[in-house]
């Protein structure tokens, strides 16, 4: 599974993106622009909030991604009830050593899959904070180093409110992306009901990469070039955002972090080693609307931060850096 010799060139990382994706395809059908986006925060060490209506494979696609590649996954269904323990784990008395011993929860998972996240209360969501921000967990005094790649993937729904726990800001921000895939079409749907006919494609899918790739590639995609100016591009747009008519509160220096690194994935997962300014538009969305809190008067009037995101995309003048263009028309030659 893994490459003959990992060179560390952006080859390598389109390659084995290229595989997961194509292995992915096999249970998600149509969906290959958030797959990727997904692909592009688990590259450069983020987590995903897959945020959609029931039954458009927002499972489907945590657990496609989490069999891809061959490292432990566990799965935690959400419900009200659920404990901050049931995640980090808990300290039981041994009688026969007589001494407690420490029993892992489902966080110690290299891939963790968090299902209707926004059903747990808010006590239990934040067990998962210090996971995701820092890779450790604290536990009775003791911290505990969760072993790489992590990564946690979340799924909401955005329309049942029901007995739900609408997930914080400061929780939010801790998602580099949040993720929408939406309806198949007519034709895609099809082809899904054939492919189910006879069992569903998760069951015989195969890890196509080890957990190696998936470090290499992201030791790779920090050694992406960005531009001085398009350092500024990411800058200006996010600044943007703390200044814009419609938002009460912008993004934050960790949006522009993340900005900066999805980018680089998404270059690199397009066999570039360096960032273009259409890397940055294409990667605003998914990275800043959730972090955006609109004002309640733009909310009445049907302002929504995925269309701040588009005004302040447009509104922000791109860097035209020409011996960049001519890198990007030679590699696309």
């Amino acid at each position: 599974m893994k490459p003959s010799t990992w060179t560390g060139e952006m080859s390598d990382v389109a390659s084995l993106a290229g595989k997961l994706i194509s292995n992915i395809e096999k249970v998600i059908i149509g969906k290959r622009q958030p797959i990727t986006l997904a692909l592009a925060a688990y590259l450069c060490e983020g987590h995903v909030l897959l945020e959609d209506v029931p039954g458009v494979a927002k499972t489907m696609l945590a657990r496609a991604l989490a069999v891809s590649v061959s490292c432990s996954f566990k799965r935690l269904q959400c419900t009200p009830d659920l404990l901050p323990t049931d995640v980090t784990g808990v300290s039981i008395f041994n009688q026969k050593s007589a001494e407690f011993e420490f029993r892992p929860g489902p966080i110690f998972a290299q891939t963790l899959l968090t299902d209707e996240i926004n059903r747990a209360t808010p006590r239990t969501q934040s067990a998962l904070l210090e996971a995701m921000a820092e890779r450790r967990v604290s536990v009775d005094g003791k911290t505990y180093t969760l072993k790489p790649p992590f990564l946690v993937i979340a799924t909401q729904n955005p329309i049942d409110q029901e007995g739900t726990f609408p997930l914080p800001e400061a929780q939010l921000d801790r998602f580099l992306v949040r993720i929408s895939l939406g309806y198949p079409t007519l034709e895609e749907e099809g082809k899904m009901l054939v492919r189910m006919q006879k069992g569903h494609p998760i069951d015989d899918l195969q890890a196509v990469a080890k957990a190696d790739d998936i470090l290499e590639a992201q030791n790779a995609i920090r050694e992406v070039r960005v531009d001085d100016k398009v350092r500024n591009y990411i800058l200006q747009i996010v600044h943007g955002s703390r200044a814009h008519e419609d938002v009460l509160l912008g993004g934050s220096p960790r949006a522009s972090i993340a900005l900066f690194r999805t980018s680089q994935a998404i270059a690199a997962i397009g066999g570039r080693d360096f960032v273009l300014p259409d890397d940055v538009k294409r990667m605003a969305q998914p990275v800043l609307a959730h972090r955006m809190i609109l004002k309640p008067e733009s909310r009445l009037r049907k302002r929504t931060s995925t269309l701040v995101v588009k005004d302040l995309v447009s509104d922000t003048a791109v860097p035209v850096l020409k011996e960049m263009y001519e890198g990007a028309r030679d590699h696309f030659a």
